[in-house]
């Protein structure tokens, strides 16, 4: 009940000096698979979808938002390093503000934050997904092919981690051979004397480069922003203190290049007004460079881009759920397990309704933001707990950021949170009032349970 959540808490936390022994999570993610796993969330539809976005924001100088953003992704990065290293558990940011502040709603809250980003991230997926790429090969309502689209991604969550992670890897390498081919794209237009070298340099006429850069910086966050989800699959694992440190680093830094190299490329391919006229600008870059990549080709990898963020993000908003029922945050029925899939199935199942009706909200541009702006409260939460636990000894080495670092991270998020429109406060502000409610009625609900008289039949 939520009344006990700090005696919940409290017993919980002597067990997150080491992994849980007895957790009834597979522990099937070794090191490489992580790395894809993470590598395949960051660079999911974030970039096939939103490159015309960050065109309209920042002209021509695509790569140097990208640039930006990876940077103040790597900040925050080292905390989730340093804590999921430290504290092996499901539950992520959640677990760290419980540990860190001993305050049961604020942890509520900051978990809350994650899985509204989650599932507004996975709603703009699967709206992405039904949108012009799939029209490529099929026209059907596009809330409706939403809906059957997070449905299928649900049973796939549920078959296992293993299952999941092995399709991850395919989808991973077809979604990277999607990018190079726009690098490729850019690269041939140049050795052809066509294209445009000089746009890469240009930002808009009305806005100084530094105003067009932050603007455009919380765009290209969003591109990087599912390294977090990483932290709510601890508990599955192979020697996460070893493990994990390497392949964060490792897949932001791989998709900070290819993101560089993309933007490179769209600038050269296309004007800004152009890119931000598109509904698939990268598609637009592949047609410009004339290398006769087939419309379908491109619009497949495209799709299997979005389906491969919609999966990874659905895995972590469950194993978040999970992870937080286990805390004693939320109803104690979204932590069963399929006996014989290990999978949370009561957590998947109630991801995926909510998920289904976030889809009949938003644009995608709006979404995005809301998803940053959300993330931007969980990361804040998370450099802080870094300082906060900084002394808190543990029983085995993990990874330690250096100490400047998270009081950075807490810098950049604020800075981020700064650029987002009046719009996106509002759509967040919804989601955290609600929140709030929630758990009030929580309490409320476990007050009342607590006031019936124990049965006399009661053992």
């Amino acid at each position: 009940m939520v009344n006990d959540v700090s005696d919940i808490a409290e017993k919980s936390m002597a067990t997150m000096d080491h992994e849980k022994p007895d957790s009834p999570l597979h522990k099937a993610i070794t090191g490489p698979l992580l790395f894809l796993f993470i590598l395949g969330d960051v660079l999911g539809a974030g970039v096939y979808a939103l490159m015309g976005v960050l065109a309209g924001k920042v002209g021509g100088a695509l790569w140097l938002p990208m640039l930006v953003a990876l940077f103040l992704a790597m900040l925050t990065a080292g905390s989730y390093a340093e804590l999921v290293t430290k504290y092996p558990r499901a539950g992520g940011a959640a677990v760290f503000a419980e540990r860190a502040f001993k305050k049961p709603m604020l942890s509520f809250l900051v978990g809350f934050s994650m899985l509204a980003a989650g599932l507004t991230s996975a709603a703009g997926l699967s709206l992405a997904f039904s949108g012009s790429y799939l029209s490529t090969f099929i026209n059907v309502p596009q809330t409706t092919a939403a809906v059957v689209f997070l449905a299928l991604v649900s049973l796939l969550n549920a078959r296992g981690i293993k299952e999941s992670l092995k399709i991850n890897v395919g989808m991973t390498l077809i979604e990277l051979s999607g990018l190079v081919i726009v690098m490729f794209a850019g690269a041939y237009l140049v050795s052809r004397g066509a294209g445009d070298v000089s746009r890469v340099l240009e930002f808009p006429v009305d806005t100084s480069a530094a105003s067009a850069t932050l603007a455009g910086a919380v765009i290209a966050y969003y591109a990087f922003v599912g390294f977090e989800t990483s932290a709510n699959v601890a508990e599955e694992m192979k020697n996460p203190a070893r493990s994990y440190a390497p392949a964060l680093f490792g897949s932001l830094l791989v998709a900070g290049l290819i993101y560089v190299g993309v933007g490179l490329a769209a600038s050269v391919a296309l004007p800004p007004a152009e890119l931000a006229a598109s509904t698939g600008p990268l598609l637009a870059v592949v047609d410009a460079s004339g290398l006769g990549v087939p419309n379908w080709m491109f619009s497949f990898i495209a799709l299997i881009a979005v389906a491969n963020g919609a999966l990874l993000t659905m895995i972590m908003t469950s194993r978040l759920t999970y992870g937080m029922a286990d805390e004693g945050l939320l109803p104690k029925v979204l932590g069963r397990v399929l006996p014989k899939r290990r999978t949370p199935w009561v957590a998947i199942l109630a991801t995926t309704v909510v998920a289904m009706a976030l889809t009949l909200i938003g644009d995608l541009s709006t979404l995005a933001e809301t998803v940053v702006l959300l993330l931007l409260f969980v990361f804040i939460s998370t450099n802080a707990a870094v300082i906060v636990l900084r002394h808190e000894p543990v029983a085995h080495e993990h990874f330690r950021v250096w100490t400047i670092m998270p009081y950075l991270g807490i810098a950049s998020c604020l800075l981020l949170m700064a650029q987002q429109s009046a719009r996106v406060w509002g759509l967040a502000g919804i989601f955290l009032v609600v929140g709030v409610g929630l758990y009030g009625l929580a309490r409320i609900g476990a007050n009342s349970s607590m006031s019936v008289p124990p049965s006399v039949d009661s053992p």
